[in-house]
Formats: structure tokens, C-alpha cells, sequence
């Protein structure tokens, strides 16, 4: 079993910036991040390849960035121009064999594309 750590959560405010990273215990083939505001189903935010390209969620294009460190297994994802409505857990994830590749440009992946998940890091924006 693949073991997810998250860290880089915290509280900012509206107009701030975090980076999140997610370290994991063994090479996966694509490794992305979803969030989960307080009421609300979880919903992709974004995931890359190994090769570094990555996927966005419409909601978080032009803000924010994922990318990866293949050799220390770890994926990052650097949030810019945050928003009050960006709070929630930030959970990262990752598939052994998905190819990170949606082919368009809409975000494809649903939580049940991702066999391993961190237990997540908070993000809390104040206004």
C-alpha cells in the first residue's frame, strides 16, 4: 500500500499564496491533488505525470500549479491569488498505472480514478 504524506497546509489570507507538497512511499505513474470544502463532495483540482504534464480543474486554471519531483516521489501544488472559497482539506492522490492525461482541455478524473490518498491539509483563507 502507497503511503501519502501532506504538508504545507495553513491559514492566509485572500489574495495570499501556499505550496503544498505530497510525499510518496513509491513511484506512481500520477499523482494529483483534490479538495473538500466543509458540506461538499470532493473535487479534482489538479494532476500531473511523471513527464510534468499536468491537469486543472477550470475553478483553479491561471492560479494554480502542480508539479512533481519523480526522484523524491513528491508532488507539489503552489496556490497563488487564494480565495475565501479555496478553503477546504486539500488531499493529495495518486494511481500506480493512470496516465494523467485528459486529451482536452476539461479535468477528467473523479476520486475513484486514484487507488491511494493522504489524509490531507487544511487550507483556510480569511477575507
Amino acid at each position: 500500500e502507497v503511503q501519502l504524506v501532506e504538508s504545507g497546509g495553513g491559514s492566509v489570507q485572500a489574495g495570499g499564496s501556499l505550496r503544498l507538497s505530497c510525499k510518496a512511499s513509491a513511484d506512481q505513474s500520477c499523482m494529483g491533488w483534490f479538495r473538500q470544502a466543509p458540506g461538499k463532495g470532493r473535487e479534482g483540482v489538479a494532476a500531473v505525470n511523471r513527464d510534468g504534464l499536468a491537469e486543472y480543474a477550470d475553478s483553479v486554471k491561471g492560479r494554480f500549479t502542480a508539479s512533481r519531483d519523480v526522484a523524491k516521489k513528491t508532488v507539489y501544488l503552489q496556490i497563488n491569488s487564494l480565495k475565501p472559497e479555496d478553503t477546504g482539506m486539500y488531499y493529495c492522490a495518486a494511481d500506480e498505472f493512470l496516465l494523467c492525461d485528459c486529451y482536452s482541455d476539461s479535468w477528467c478524473y473523479s476520486p475513484g480514478d486514484f487507488d491511494s490518498w493522504g489524509q490531507g491539509t487544511q487550507v483556510t483563507v480569511s477575507s
